[in-house]
């Protein structure tokens, strides 16, 4: 749907589908510890290519909306973790500012790339995230260092993971645990404290793709830019109920099949994004 004319029956129908991709992300991103936008921008893709949003919009669409379900879903998970005392605010202040840079940069080749572009962009990347669960090589067996990164180290590795969220849609919780574990932090502390770096890349990355999609016509409706704001609040209110569900559901099953189960998953979303995009 386009234009200025409102179809209210198109929007219910799709606050209702949005709703139900909101479930079964919320689901899958309790049951697996992690999602975030690698179950939300696959469901956003589905959900806007079935409703006929033009082809070259939806990856942008969906990635951006992605970026602001992060916000609140993050925000969620470091005030629960940090009832806990789990979050190292220190880093997060320490690496605040190379992944905001990283964000910009990812923005600036956002910019410049079309749907197409970025479709790949994401299948690779979620491809090698899927290898990464399926058989973790990168996952050292004992810390390799005492401390975290500092000075260009800390500034090369936060950048990276700055722009490869923000082109991904993703809060950079995967690899900011794998760097946290690698240098002798515990996993529980890890994993609260890379919820923060989500806010932190979610942020201006959500406001980055509303910026860059300012004037862009046939944008689905309730659309600011590139962020659909009925979605983020669709998936982000389905996904708080369906959430503690998943994470209860996850603890009846074995760890490492869990992630084996969850690179299976990725590499399958690869393969259906680089299908959908080879095929047009």
């Amino acid at each position: 749907m386009s234009g200025n004319e409102v179809d209210y029956l198109y929007v219910a129908e799709m606050i209702g589908v949005l709703m139900a991709a909101g479930l079964a992300a919320g689901f899958v991103a309790g049951l697996f510890g992690i999602g975030g936008g690698f179950v939300v921008v696959p469901a956003l893709l589905l959900v806007f290519s079935y409703f006929g949003v033009e082809a070259d919009l939806i990856a942008h669409v969906a990635i951006g909306t992605s970026l602001a379900t992060i916000i609140v879903t993050s925000a969620r998970s470091v005030h629960a973790h940090n009832s806990h005392g789990a979050v190292d605010f220190q880093i997060i202040k320490d690496w605040a500012p190379p992944l905001i840079a990283g964000v910009l940069v990812g923005l600036v080749l956002a910019r410049y790339m079309d749907g197409r572009s970025l479709k790949w962009v994401f299948s690779l990347g979620v491809f090698f995230m899927g290898l990464h669960f399926i058989a973790p090589v990168l996952q050292p067996k004992k810390p390799i260092a005492s401390d975290m990164p500092q000075g260009i180290a800390l500034w090369s590795i936060a950048t990276f993971l700055g722009g490869f969220s923000a082109l991904l849609g993703i809060g950079g919780g995967t690899i900011a645990v794998l760097v946290m574990t690698a240098c002798g932090r515990p996993i529980h502390q890890a994993v609260a404290t890379a919820a923060g770096f989500g806010i932190i890349i979610a942020l201006p990355g959500a406001i980055g793709f509303a910026i860059l999609g300012q004037g862009v016509p046939n944008l689905p409706f309730g659309s600011v830019g590139y962020v659909n704001l009925i979605a983020v609040a669709a998936i982000t209110t389905m996904s708080f109920l369906t959430a503690p569900l998943g994470a209860k559901a996850a603890h009846s099953l074995n760890a490492k099949a869990l992630k084996r189960i969850f690179g299976i998953y990725l590499v399958a979303t690869s393969a259906l994004v680089l299908y959908n995009t080879l095929t047009g």
